[in-house]
């Protein structure tokens, strides 16, 4: 295993970015999901909420195709 030096809580709040990226990562997960599954998802577009049959939803390209999917 491959030890890294790790970030405290704070640094990361502070940072940002890898908060960001795992909730962009969280997301496209579960639209990726949903689809596959025929679920719709419901989405909140120009104002109003907007449910999206699973035929229609559009999925995220992918950033890190590296990790396991799941």
């Amino acid at each position: 295993m491959i030890s890294r030096p790790q970030k405290s809580i704070r640094e990361l709040f502070e940072e940002g970015t890898p908060i960001d990226d795992a909730l962009a990562r969280g997301v496209a997960d579960a639209i990726r999901r949903h689809k596959k599954l025929g679920n719709s998802i419901v989405i909140w577009r120009d104002g109003q909420i907007v449910h999206v049959p699973a035929d229609q939803i559009q999925v995220p390209e992918a950033e890190d195709d590296s990790r396991p999917q799941s």
